[in-house]
């Protein structure tokens, strides 16, 4: 069993309230450093000036990994996690050949472990890489898995860096058709480490109709194209609410900002998700809406969105 050792080897070279030195998984990857804040402030600035002169890395796929999907939103608390989650699902039951994978790339703030069910520390094979936690016939890795649910991840950009590079180069994957990975807000250090080290078939941006979310959304969608990460489409979350006694109709945060968008960038919106408290309350019990209520109009607000993906995906690799 992984056991907090991990986080703890990562902190050993680049976090200031670390020990000096720390035996374990991956503590190899970094040195002991004084704790004076001058110190390592000179030490992660000297990190920097060499991860910058060697230019950018070379893409190199995930080891049995054929597709990996990115779910982004440029603006936290629009249902991006919620969304990554059920459209996850939603991709496993489009197909039930195809394997799924689920990476919580939100160092900060994990929500996949609970969203997915999902407590405890990884396994190790053979070759020292972490098995990823599975349920719901989904394979998941995320920080969550490593540290305390209320514990605070501190760090800096660079130790970020780092572990999404282990969360993504030193887990086991298995044979994977699709990997979706749930993305930070932003468009930082986790979003370039990610589209620069390994091969993304393609993005999807989510996002409320509310003016401020899109501002950010397209910022997102931008930054991928500078990167030359194919957007697949824009999803409009939290779209309309339906008062659940009289059925009438309220668009909360707007109508159809995201379609307005999507024109703007030349994208395609692959499809609208209700706001709805069944949403809500299933991802807070761990049992998302595409599994636990297959038959509803939510879940199949999202099955369809899968459905529009898997027509955009070029042909993967044998």
């Amino acid at each position: 069993m992984v056991s907090h050792a991990w986080c703890r080897a990562l902190c050993a070279g680049l976090c200031p309230a670390a020990p000096r030195r720390l035996q374990g998984w991956g503590s190899a990857a970094f040195s002991s450093r004084s704790p004076s804040s001058s110190t390592n402030d000179e030490f992660l600035k000297e990190k920097r000036a060499q991860i910058m002169s060697r230019g950018l890395p070379k893409q190199k796929p995930i080891e049995g990994v054929k597709q990996v999907l990115v779910f982004a939103s440029g603006k936290g608390g629009v249902g991006k996690s919620t969304t990554a989650v059920n459209i996850a699902l939603a991709l496993a039951a489009h197909d039930s050949t195809k394997a799924v994978g689920l990476l919580d790339a939100d160092v900060y703030g994990p929500s996949i472990p609970r969203m997915m069910n999902l407590k405890g520390n990884p396994e190790l094979s053979p070759k020292n890489l972490m098995r990823p936690l599975k349920n719901y016939g989904i394979a998941c890795m995320s920080m969550g898995f490593l540290v305390e649910e209320t514990a605070p991840v501190v760090w800096r950009g660079l130790m970020v860096m780092s572990a999404i590079e282990k969360l993504l180069r030193q887990v086991d994957w298995g044979q994977l058709d699709y990997l979706v990975i749930d993305m930070p807000p932003g468009t930082g250090d986790v979003q370039l480490s990610v589209s620069q080290n390994i091969p993304v078939t393609g993005a999807v941006i989510v996002s409320t109709p509310q003016d401020i979310a899109l501002l950010d959304a397209h910022k997102g969608a931008e930054m991928f194209r500078k990167v030359h990460v194919p957007v697949l489409g824009l999803v409009q979350n939290m779209s309309v609410f339906q008062c659940p006694k009289c059925k009438h109709e309220t668009h909360i945060f707007g109508a159809d900002g995201v379609r307005d968008l999507a024109k703007t960038l030349g994208l395609d919106v692959l499809g609208d998700i209700p706001l709805h408290v069944n949403i809500r309350e299933t991802c807070d019990a761990g049992q998302p809406i595409v599994i636990s209520q297959p038959q509803s109009d939510m879940a199949k607000a999202y099955l369809r969105i899968a459905t529009e993906i898997v027509k955009r995906l070029p042909t993967p690799p044998a």
